[in-house]
């Protein structure tokens, strides 16, 4: 097992384990312009996805992505003992552990990350239906609120950064 001592390599393994997974970040993008559009007038996916990519250069981000697709491969492959396994192959409701790895990424932003992440759990919109269909065989258990997170941090690094851009023109 190869050893990620640098952010770059790091990153660079975080991003082909989303990509292997079926995840590209104009996925992600799609969902911060589902939870932003309403807000900014001339919203642009460029501009989504620029928030997306900021966003998968946290350590912390980068960090959850390989733990929590780790943990889904390995309930594929059926690698985990009982009653582990079935929890995680089943998505149970009170099992919680995968919302607290995708908390992770939202505590990184802030408050308007968490409250964006809560809406977009629920509402499962774009890649997010995809990955909690359960009929494809792949498990995304963490895959699912990791990509939500990441969704929702981008949504409150941009707000932010609206925020920190009329303010500088109040002045």
């Amino acid at each position: 097992m190869a050893k990620y001592t640098n952010k770059s390599e790091l990153e660079i393994k975080a991003r082909q384990l989303l990509t292997q997974r079926g995840v590209g970040l104009d996925d992600i993008a799609e969902l911060v312009y589902y939870l932003q559009a309403k807000y900014h007038k001339n919203l642009s996916m460029d501009v989504c996805r620029h928030n997306v990519d900021r966003v998968l250069t946290k350590r912390e981000v980068q960090n959850a992505i390989l733990t929590g697709i780790q943990l889904d491969v390995l309930a594929e492959q059926k690698k985990l003992e009982e009653p582990l396994q079935k929890t995680i192959e089943i998505d149970e409701g009170l099992y919680g552990v995968d919302e607290v790895i995708a908390l992770s990424i939202v505590n990184v932003y802030g408050s308007i990350g968490m409250t964006n992440f809560g809406y977009i759990d629920k509402q499962k919109p774009g890649i997010l239906k995809k990955l909690n269909d359960k009929s494809s065989g792949e498990i995304h258990t963490f895959l699912d609120d990791i990509v939500g997170a990441i969704a929702a941090a981008a949504s409150s690094r941009l707000a932010h950064s609206d925020a920190e851009d009329m303010e500088e023109v109040d002045i």
